[in-house]
């Protein structure tokens, strides 16, 4: 009877790993799925699930692979990924080890494009706060593109026809095959140190995706967001988009436009300002009719309501109630005047100075008390008696009633 053998769990993970990596099919192979479960981890590998209809599988991409794709994962993707199948020994698992993705259907350039659009979309290159306005009359704008390509000379005839004042300066580069975005760059850093340069225009004409890509290289889009000087793109055909012209601070359909929003027409902007002028005229003229008759209407009234008139009449009116004001108080004075006369007559008669020229005489106690009496003193009683020239020491001998009273 043969011995039984027996494996711990790590042999059997082991032998089983070195199976899957030693078959050729499972160690190069591509797998069509959707994404579920996308994790992107911190230390940048991401996992996922890849899933049909029928299936699924658990996959890993490591940082290093994962730091060359063109475009976010997420969840819901369709992808087509390449890489092999082993097993995770530490819990048994096996797992798809993907080494580069893409998205179905779509090709590398495309996905490239919207992985970097994207990229520099989320560090806020697009966004509109940080673009910069183009000046309205630039008197020397750079220009970056071939020095042989019709966009050169299309922008030059518009710029000469627009303002033949305008000067432009010319940064010969590549604008399509190996090397392009380095001679873009180059052009763009130059132009920008150039003090008098106002405007930067970047452009060339149109053409597929592959000509046009130098423009959507990542070198050329930074080189863009880190110019002093205002950088309009205009690349291709109005239905061609690159990233130069998400990064720009102002996007032209074509070079042709971008020679048009930089350099402003000053034939146009002279047109205009005579006929401002002329309006300007026009409305003077109109407004100092409209004076000259407020004048004619105001200068007539001025003689029918004259102040030196008004000053007169004022002042007569002035004078009259003067007048009445000092009447009133010469009556008030005589009338208050006769008021004390007749106040004056009136204390004279009560007063008992006149009462004691009659004879009458007024009589008080030795202790002041005005007596008018018998009931107030008694016999040998000291009174004195004023009269109307002196005074009367006296005392009471005696005391007699009598009644003035007519019916006793």
């Amino acid at each position: 009877m043969r011995e039984e053998r027996i494996y711990p769990v790590s042999a059997v993970n082991a032998y089983v790993k070195r199976m899957l990596t030693m078959d050729p099919i499972l160690s190069d192979l591509a797998v069509r799925g959707e994404i579920s479960n996308f994790k992107r981890h911190s230390s940048g590998h991401l996992y996922l699930t890849l899933k049909d209809a029928s299936g699924a599988i658990s996959a890993v991409m490591f940082a290093a692979d994962a730091r060359r794709l063109r475009f976010y994962p997420s969840d819901g993707d369709q992808v087509i990924v390449r890489g092999n199948v082993s097993l995770y020994e530490k819990t048994g698992q096996y797992q798809f080890y993907i080494r580069s993705m893409e998205k179905e259907g779509a090709g590398d350039l495309y996905q490239a494009f919207e992985f970097l659009k994207q990229k520099l979309e989320k560090e806020g290159l697009f966004d509109p706060a940080r673009k910069k306005p183009i000046p309205a009359f630039p008197r020397k704008i750079g220009v970056v593109t071939s020095p042989t390509g019709a966009a050169l000379r299309d922008v030059t005839q518009i710029a000469r026809r627009r303002f033949p004042g305008v000067q432009l300066v010319l940064y010969p580069a590549l604008v399509q095959g190996s090397g392009a975005a380095a001679t873009l760059v180059r052009g763009l850093q130059m132009l920008d140190h150039l003090p008098e340069v106002d405007v930067i225009i970047l452009c060339r004409g149109g053409g597929s995706i592959e000509d046009l890509w130098p423009f959507n290289e990542e070198m050329v889009a930074r080189a863009i967001a880190g110019c002093v000087t205002p950088v309009i793109s205009g690349v291709g055909h109005e239905t061609d988009f690159t990233i130069a012209d998400f990064v720009s601070d102002l996007r032209a359909p074509t070079p042709s436009a971008a020679a048009e929003l930089a350099v402003t027409d000053v034939f146009s902007v002279l047109q205009q300002m005579k006929d401002k002028e002329r309006r300007r005229i026009r409305a003077l003229a109109g407004t100092g009719s409209v004076l000259r008759t407020r004048l004619s209407s105001l200068s007539g009234r001025l003689a029918l309501l004259s102040p030196e008139r008004k000053l007169r009449d004022h002042y007569l009116a002035l004078e009259d109630q003067t007048e009445r004001q000092l009447m009133l108080i010469r009556d008030r004075v005589v009338n208050l005047r006769h008021r004390l006369e007749k106040m004056d007559q009136v204390l004279v008669l009560s007063s008992p100075l006149h009462q004691m020229e009659k004879g009458y005489a007024f009589v008080t106690d030795d202790q002041g008390n005005m007596i008018n009496s018998t009931a107030q003193t008694r016999a040998g009683a000291e009174l004195r008696i004023q009269m109307m020239d002196g005074t009367l020491d006296a005392s009471v001998q005696r005391i007699l009633k009598e009644s003035w009273d007519d019916n006793e």
